[in-house]
């Protein structure tokens, strides 16, 4: 069926485009341990979530579920930051 293979698409679409985010992540959680910061940035990921719930209601997406879909993926960012920082500790 056409519309599945459409979905399949964007599933697919969906799995690269977040493998390139975490590309990038990674290399800012390395500044972040080489430079002594933070893992989080509470203040920057604050205006994240008011431009993606932007950008949702304007696209017609739940703005609480892009809400959601963001925190799941800052907390594995986090996660991974966390991560390098300890290894570059120990």
């Amino acid at each position: 069926m056409e519309l599945r293979g459409s979905i399949d698409n964007i599933d697919a679409a969906l799995i690269h485009l977040l493998a390139e985010r975490f590309k990038l992540t990674e290399t800012v959680g390395e500044l972040k341990a080489d430079h002594g910061l933070p893992p989080a940035d509470e203040a920057r990921e604050a205006r994240q979530v008011a431009h993606l719930r932007k950008l949702a209601e304007d696209s017609r997406l739940d703005p609480e579920f892009a809400e959601k879909f963001l925190a799941f993926i800052v907390a594995e960012v986090i996660h991974r930051h966390e991560r390098i920082a300890e290894a570059r500790e120990g």
